[in-house]
């Protein structure tokens, strides 16, 4: 009986090849079977695990791709410095749930330059578009792709990167495909600290200082004053703590991701901020909602 039971469990399986992949989910698709997917750049977290865990709850299969895409970095440095943990990756993933980890290699994924050009203004020209010029053409590009060879039902992603989820929200509408986007919340720790793979570059004091940006969000919550007096104590706050540093703080409508002038502009009201955190320094992302 122990053996029998053995064999009902699905041993997840990690897949290098396109080819592969799709393969093995035509099998689970002609036996009526709904995908899920989990794309992710590796040096996974709890943040990552949520996703993951929710997808494996909503769906027969949980497909996690696991691949540090170097088209959405505009700065080389800060590639060469990503964390790879791909053994790591896939313990975390296999004590998740999920059934099958597509971990290509560069060449399989471009073997070729692609020079396709996605614009979706203003959604990818304000914020991180404006700061990290090419990086949402190079997810779209990524996720775009992702998205052909796996067909999925559902497609997870964290709210941390909300002007990411916003920006492929409008990529899928504008190329037609047949899934649902589901975002899911920020996991914290216990200091409110967002979860990011960047975490793992902050030294232990940094990791302190870091709390700082979610804490100052928090505070401006309930301040109940204009948008404009919240935004410069937000900014003011976290500059004056030595090894911080904004790089911007918008408070904008949360689906155009238009600034906002007044409270009263939009029931939907989102601050997105990033800060540079230490002498190196680490590029930190983090948002709060208003309204």
């Amino acid at each position: 009986m122990r053996y029998f039971v053995r064999f009902l469990i699905q041993v997840m399986q990690v897949i290098n090849e396109i080819a592969v992949l799709q393969s093995v989910l035509t099998t689970f698709r002609a036996q009526g079977k709904t995908i899920g997917l989990v794309p992710t750049m590796g040096a996974l977290h709890a943040g990552h695990a949520s996703l993951v865990r929710r997808s494996v709850q909503e769906n027969d299969i949980t497909v996690v791709s696991v691949f540090l895409n170097p088209t959405q970095f505009n700065d080389k440095k800060d590639l060469e410095h990503y964390p790879r943990t791909l053994d790591a990756d896939c313990e975390l993933l296999d004590q998740c749930g999920a059934d099958l980890v597509f971990a290509p290699s560069v060449s399989e994924i471009y073997p070729e330059p692609d020079t396709r050009h996605f614009s979706y203004p203003p959604t990818d020209s304000v914020m991180e578009g404006a700061f990290r010029p090419g990086h949402f053409n190079g997810v779209c590009q990524i996720v775009s792709k992702l998205f052909s060879y796996v067909q999925p039902d559902r497609a997870y992603f964290g709210e941390k990167d909300f002007q990411q989820i916003a920006v492929i929200r409008r990529m899928v509408e504008d190329l037609g495909f047949d899934l649902t986007i589901v975002p899911c919340p920020v996991i914290r720790q216990e200091d409110g600290l967002a979860m990011s793979s960047r975490n793992a570059l902050l030294s232990p004091e940094e990791r302190t200082l870091a709390a700082n940006i979610y804490r100052v969000m928090k505070e401006s919550f309930s301040l109940q004053t204009s948008v404009q007096a919240t935004h410069d104590y937000v900014v003011d706050s976290i500059n004056a703590i030595s090894g911080l540093k904004v790089q911007y703080y918008n408070i904008v409508d949360g689906k155009s991701l238009a600034d906002v002038d007044s409270w009263e502009d939009s029931d939907d009201i989102v601050g997105c901020i990033t800060v540079f955190c230490g002498a190196t320094p680490i590029r930190l992302i983090d948002h709060i909602r208003y309204k």
